[in-house]
C-alpha cells in the first residue's frame, strides 16, 4: 500500500520537468482519449508503483518503466511488469497482481497484492 500527497507530487512534477518521463511509461501519462492525466491520477499511479516495490520487499535496482499501470478491457487497473521488476517478481514466485487505486482531495492511494501460486 502507498499513499501520496497530491499537492506535493504535483509540485515535484512542476519543479522537475523530466520527472514524469522518468517515472511513467508514455501510455500512463495520457488517458485512452489522449488527454493528459491529472496530477491526482498520476499520483495514484505513482502510489501503485511504490506499492509494487513494497510488495517485492523493495530490492535495489528496480526501474520505474519496468512497472506499468494499465487498464484492463473491463476498466479495472492492473500492473504489467517487465525487466527488473519482473525479475524480482519471478525471484519471489509472484504470478499474479491485483491493484486498486483511488484519489480524492489531497491524497492518492494504491493497494497492491502480489499473489504466488506456489504450493
Amino acid at each position: 500500500m502507498d499513499l501520496v500527497d497530491v499537492a506535493r507530487f504535483h509540485s515535484l512534477l512542476n519543479r522537475r520537468p523530466n520527472a514524469a518521463a522518468r517515472l511513467f511509461c508514455a501510455n500512463e501519462l495520457c488517458t485512452s482519449t489522449g488527454q493528459p492525466r491529472s496530477a491526482a491520477s498520476l499520483a495514484a499511479r505513482f502510489a501503485a508503483k511504490e506499492a509494487v516495490a513494497k510488495a517485492l520487499a523493495a530490492p535495489a535496482g528496480l526501474e520505474w518503466h519496468d512497472c506499468e499501470v494499465v487498464m484492463r478491457a473491463d476498466g479495472s487497473p492492473t500492473v504489467v511488469v517487465t525487466g527488473t521488476v519482473l525479475a524480482a517478481a519471478d525471484q519471489r514466485g509472484v504470478t499474479d497482481w491485483h491493484l486498486t487505486m483511488s484519489h480524492d482531495g489531497a491524497y492518492a492511494i494504491a493497494y497492491v497484492v502480489a499473489e504466488s501460486r506456489r504450493v
